[in-house]
């Protein structure tokens, strides 16, 4: 329903129910069944903000209901002391080490991100602190990449790789529906 087509009797209902502290999904039942409305729990909560009202106490204060708690909660809430499984304690993780990465024996040339020109190589340097700048490497590019071939290489661990044959490759046609 639009905004204008609430009846003057039922924004003062809504007023005084909203006074009594009932919720929305409450008031909008009570609405529906003295006037036969058909108002969602949402249509009443929005007319109640235009008219400037805010959530009432009990909305505040809600608290789920049993039977929204997790079946493993609700059977270990009823089975007996003994029977109940140990917590589990996770250990804390230890922190890891900085990685250093490899060293390509290249020179950067160290150029900023405003300053890097259409072919020259993306490969950052810095950042690894608060306020250190990242700068690029400013090499030219290899083809086909935004790096150049050491840091290429160097992205793309060339050690992992195998190099094997490529196979034949069969296509089937399926006839189409």
């Amino acid at each position: 329903m639009q905004p204008t087509d609430w009846p003057t009797e039922h924004s003062r209902a809504l007023r005084e129910l909203h006074a009594k502290g009932m919720s929305y999904g409450e008031i909008a039942r009570e609405m529906n069944a003295r006037f036969g409305t058909a108002y969602t729990r949402n249509a009443v909560l929005g007319r109640g903000k235009r008219m400037g009202f805010t959530a009432p106490e009990t909305a505040r204060e809600w608290k789920p209901p049993r039977r929204l708690l997790a079946k493993a909660e609700r059977a270990q809430v009823h089975m007996p002391e003994e029977r109940r499984p140990p917590p589990i304690l996770v250990p804390p993780v230890p922190r890891a080490e900085p990685v250093q990465l490899r060293c390509v024996g290249i020179s950067p040339r160290l150029i900023s991100l405003v300053d890097l020109e259409p072919g020259d190589c993306r490969y950052p340097y810095g950042g690894d602190t608060d306020g250190d700048p990242i700068v690029f490497c400013g090499h030219p590019s290899k083809a086909g990449s935004c790096y150049c071939t050491p840091h290429f290489h160097l992205t793309r661990n060339p050690e992992g790789l195998i190099e094997r044959p490529l196979g034949p490759v069969v296509l089937r046609l399926v006839e189409a529906a």
